[in-house]
């Protein structure tokens, strides 16, 4: 997928979400890792300006906080939860995603 940002970083990690298969997760920090020269926080940030762009095909919702939860909050963290379980992702009772079942291997 190509998006108007023209950060190439951005595009770097765009194309590694895209590879993340339906039904598991990645970390901020995996991605950083994969991509190179990257922070999971700088991953956060492109994540976020998907938002800002005309093509949304990135499948944005597979990627999680360290701690298998979901780090948005409000009506997102409920869209972010929806879109998981909708690929047969499960919750446990306190909110979290076992990476152990759920998380990508790369």
């Amino acid at each position: 997928m190509k998006t108007e940002n023209g950060s190439a970083l951005h595009q770097r990690i765009f194309d590694l979400v895209e590879s993340i298969p339906a039904g598991k997760v990645a970390t901020y920090g995996q991605i950083g890792k994969l991509v190179g020269g990257c922070s999971g926080r700088m991953v956060g940030f492109a994540l976020a300006s998907l938002r800002y762009v005309e093509n949304k095909g990135v499948p944005w919702q597979r990627v999680i906080n360290r701690h298998g939860r979901i780090s948005l909050t409000g009506p997102d963290a409920a869209l972010q939860r929806a879109l998981l379980e909708d690929e047969g992702i499960r919750f446990d009772a306190d909110g979290a995603i076992e990476l152990a079942e759920f998380g990508w291997k790369a």
